[in-house]
């Protein structure tokens, strides 16, 4: 390979072999990240031929997994990921645990010392957040409560291990590691904890109490200079300094840098744009996420140890999917979002391989065991699209059953009849929908909200206000909230198109004269809408401009 070079040569032969690979996987009805993993095998140290640069592959996955984390964060406000708090934080760390667990025992069966079945275990644990979102995407999930609940669990699991991760080496004397820094440092266990947590402590509130008011006010700044390349150029620098500096000053780990740097970008009202110019490096680095694990992976874990592999698959897409589902449904959440967890979590990526390769140079696991994980690795991700799609004609037989057995599925009785007539039916309780509901509490307007977060109908209820949890793109929620009776239906949420025209189409068989104000997402979406003629639609753009127009007229009116 030519001196100087590497870095292009690793970039055309990733993105040359996954684009003709992810065809290949595509044409064959498979995800194209399928195409993607075996892509890097084949360029691989393990396979004949050609041989990339492992390490650039490395640090570009790296691009990448910043860049994705970094788009997530500017579609999850604080307010989302607080929202589900109550399931992602006891969800995560208990299904951490049962997932550890079952590692822990099968590699002790294996007769495995007590500190390699831990890492072992450990690293069957924690799910990629990259999959998950890929995941979420293909299906247009990000954005609805079951997706934003996925989320939330996999960012308590990042900083649960980012957590492990400070932990490992001076803990690892005591595992049976055979570093000598390791040994010396076993006394020294509970300080580095406080600090740990410490640094990340003060590194969240740093970001709520500073980038909060600094990012969005530097975005509008350089959009105001009227450049598209700087607009870009500072989402890109701000996505990737602040995951850099996160990592350097708080030993926060990239991901997490980058995602409550796109958290912080969220408040601005150029936050769409910033994850429209950001979208086709976000794609183009990912890609190279999937090739970098094909690249770590020996094929021959396959033939040698063919039922060790089996055994990690089972912890990780069994083990672990059952455990989420028990314990999401435990915690009082309906089927639909048990199976929707349960399938997000039946993969391993990222933090598997760097808690693997901490084990290996702390002298914990072997190389044949970090193979292991990597195979398990390998075979999840390219199989977790098939258990989403397994999962969908569980939730069409028995998702209505759990709907109805479920108590805040249905308007109390308590509800007084009178304001279940000629009410306002108010879909989604976001922003948008708590003004709305705060004005028509002011105007003495009988309404009922229908949301899918459990937590806000069981606040909104505590408060009076009447609600039911469910889809109002099903007939059900609908009619728990007395469509035939309402005077109108509000859609204050952005929901998928097809989901929009079912709604109202289902309100409509039962009630014809109800109005209907729906919010799209943007123009182009607004104007499918308009042309279907199902309502009144609203979008940010217009509405804003039209704010701004009416306080220029006044202004001039009382000028003149």
């Amino acid at each position: 390979m030519q001196h100087g070079v590497d870095l292009v040569t690793t970039l055309a032969a990733a993105l040359g072999l996954a684009l003709f690979m992810g065809l290949i996987a595509a044409k064959l009805r498979l995800s194209p990240l399928v195409g993607y993993l075996f892509a890097g095998i084949l360029i691989g140290p393990a396979t004949p031929g050609f041989v990339a640069d492992v390490a650039l592959a490395d640090q570009l996955a790296e691009i990448g997994i910043i860049l994705l984390m970094f788009g997530v964060g500017l579609h999850l406000s604080i307010d989302d990921l607080l929202s589900v708090r109550r399931i992602a934080a006891p969800g995560a760390v208990v299904q951490m645990a049962i997932a550890t667990a079952l590692g822990v025992g099968v590699a002790t069966y294996w007769g495995w010392h007590f500190g390699a079945a831990l890492i072992f275990g450990l690293s069957l644990s924690c799910a990629s957040t990259v999959v998950l979102l890929r995941a979420l995407e293909e299906r247009g999930e990000m954005d609805t409560i079951n997706g934003r609940i996925a989320i939330g669990w996999l960012v308590v699991e990042d900083l649960a291990t980012v957590l492990l991760l400070v932990l490992l080496p001076p803990a690892a004397g005591l595992l049976g590691g055979g570093d000598p820094d390791a040994m010396a440092g076993e006394t020294n266990l509970w300080p580095i904890v406080g600090l740990t947590l410490a640094k990340v402590a003060a590194f969240v509130i740093l970001m709520l109490v500073v980038g909060r008011w600094l990012f969005p006010r530097l975005l509008f700044w350089v959009a105001g200079v009227g450049s598209r390349e700087l607009f870009t150029l500072c989402v890109v620098a701000t996505a990737i300094g602040v995951a850099y500096g996160s990592a350097k000053l708080f030993d926060v780990s990239f991901a997490l840098g980058a995602f409550f740097a796109g958290m912080m970008l969220r408040e601005s009202e150029f936050s769409h744009r910033a994850a429209d110019e950001s979208l086709p490096l976000r794609d183009a680095f990912s890609v190279l996420f999937f090739v970098s694990v094909g690249m770590a992976f020996d094929p021959r874990a396959f033939v040698e140890e063919p039922w060790h592999v089996l055994a990690v698959v089972g912890i990780v897409m069994i083990g672990k999917t059952l455990a989420a589902v028990g314990l999401t449904l435990a915690l009082r959440y309906p089927l639909d979002t048990a199976l929707t967890v349960g399938a997000s979590l039946a993969q391993i990526g990222e933090f598997s391989f760097i808690l693997a390769g901490l084990g290996v140079s702390l002298g914990l696991i072997s190389p044949d065991g970090r193979n292991l994980i990597l195979a398990g690795a390998l075979v999840s991700i390219a199989l977790n699209s098939l258990v989403f799609v397994a999962i969908e004609p569980i939730r069409a037989r028995l998702g209505q059953k759990a709907r109805s057995l479920d108590p805040l599925a249905e308007l109390p009785a308590s509800v007084d009849d009178a304001r279940l007539t000629g009410q306002i039916v108010l879909v989604g309780y976001g922003r948008v929908g708590r003004r709305i509901g705060e004005k028509l509490l002011e105007w003495r307007t009988p309404f009922v909200v229908i949301e899918q977060n459990r937590e806000l109908v069981e606040s909104l209820r505590a408060q009076d206000i009447a609600a039911v949890c469910g889809d109002a793109s099903e007939p059900a929620s609908l009619a728990q909230a007395h469509i035939a009776q309402a005077s109108a239906l509000i859609v204050a949420t952005t929901t998928d198109s097809c989901d929009l025209q079912r709604m109202i189409s289902a309100a409509r068989r039962v009630n014809p004269a109800v109005s209907v104000a729906l919010r799209a997402r943007d123009a182009a979406e607004a104007d499918l809408l308009e042309s279907e003629q199902i309502g009144r639609v609203f979008t940010p753009e217009v509405e804003l401009a039209a704010g701004m127009l009416d306080y220029l007229r006044r202004r001039l009116d009382k000028d003149g």
